[in-house]
């Protein structure tokens, strides 16, 4: 078996509308030599945007990156609804197109803590099998409810029957689901026709390596790899510490927690220092995850070991 390469860090990748999300990961295993990679959230394969893939050691970072808030701009097409929701389903209901007016009116009760049905066609594992391969076959799936955040959902456009929406969610948030659940509340019927993931924390699309646009796309994803550093922990909105000698070789060390002897780097507020953080040597080398529980902190993953 070949081995792995030493390939470390994350990569912000852009994902073209036909593609998989599993398609694109096998590009960037081989073009980085590895098969340690790990995704913080897949998209259907009818979308595009922005896909933060971890690679090497920092796959052990998958939970905290995976947990960020996610940014869509999708289009709704009001009218006809389809199995899969999307535009690659079958259609199974129609009904009138709703007005501009009758869908503002909806958007404030979609706004904020809301349960989610997610759909039939989904990757969620259902007694071991996905729903979707479950739905395929022909058997009845129970989606049950999860409760969503969504901090913002805007109307920017609307060309009956198509509209267009940004939308700011939590992780886990199905934009699928709320084009059916808005269409439902207005009267009508929908899937979504388009949709680009925008951001995913802090990270941008426009800072992902788009690979259909090279010729050389595995030098691309080589060149577009990052090393975890101060700048990524900054765009998690996690809290930044920094360990000075010895504290830096007693953690690499896998030495009980010194807290207090670390510094802080931000943010500015002490309120805001959230419920994990990243930990730092003096010359940028990123050494740990630490995690807050009901004011104790902990390790939560020591990267940096000899």
């Amino acid at each position: 078996m070949k081995k792995d390469s030493d390939a470390d860090g994350y990569l912000l990748l852009k994902k073209s509308a036909g593609l998989t999300s599993f398609d694109s990961l096998s590009l960037v295993k081989r073009s980085l030599g590895t098969h340690r990679l790990g995704h913080t959230g897949t998209l259907d394969k009818f979308a595009e945007g922005l896909l933060v893939i971890l690679v090497g050691r920092s796959t052990k970072l998958v939970q905290w990156f995976s947990a960020q808030d996610k940014v869509y701009e999708g289009v709704f097409h009001f009218g006809i609804e389809t199995d899969t929701l999307d535009c690659e389903g079958v259609e199974i209901a129609r009904a009138e197109v709703p007005t501009e007016d009758a869908i503002l009116a909806q958007l404030p009760s979609f706004t904020g803590t809301i349960l989610q049905r997610p759909p039939e066609y989904s990757a969620i594992h259902i007694q071991g099998k996905r729903a979707s391969d479950l739905a395929r076959s022909g058997v009845s799936v129970e989606m049950k409810s999860r409760s969503i955040v969504i901090y913002d959902f805007e109307l920017l456009d609307f060309q009956a029957p198509r509209a267009t929406f940004r939308i700011h969610c939590s992780s886990g948030t199905y934009i699928r689901s709320l084009a059916r659940d808005l269409a439902r509340a207005v009267g009508s019927r929908a899937f979504v026709e388009k949709l680009v993931r925008t951001s995913v924390g802090q990270f941008s699309l426009y800072d992902a390596v788009d690979v259909s646009e090279t010729e050389d796309a595995p030098e691309a994803v080589r060149r577009a790899l990052k090393k975890v550093d101060r700048a990524a922990f900054e765009a998690l909105g996690a809290a930044i510490f920094e360990a000075e000698d010895p504290v830096a070789r007693n953690i690499a060390l896998g030495r009980p927690l010194q807290f207090e002897a670390l510094k802080r780097q931000g943010p500015e507020n002490p309120s805001d220092l959230g419920n994990f953080g990243g930990v730092f040597s003096q010359d940028g080398r990123f050494l740990a995850v630490i995690t807050q529980e009901n004011g104790l902190w902990r390790y939560g993953y020591v990267y940096d070991r000899p």
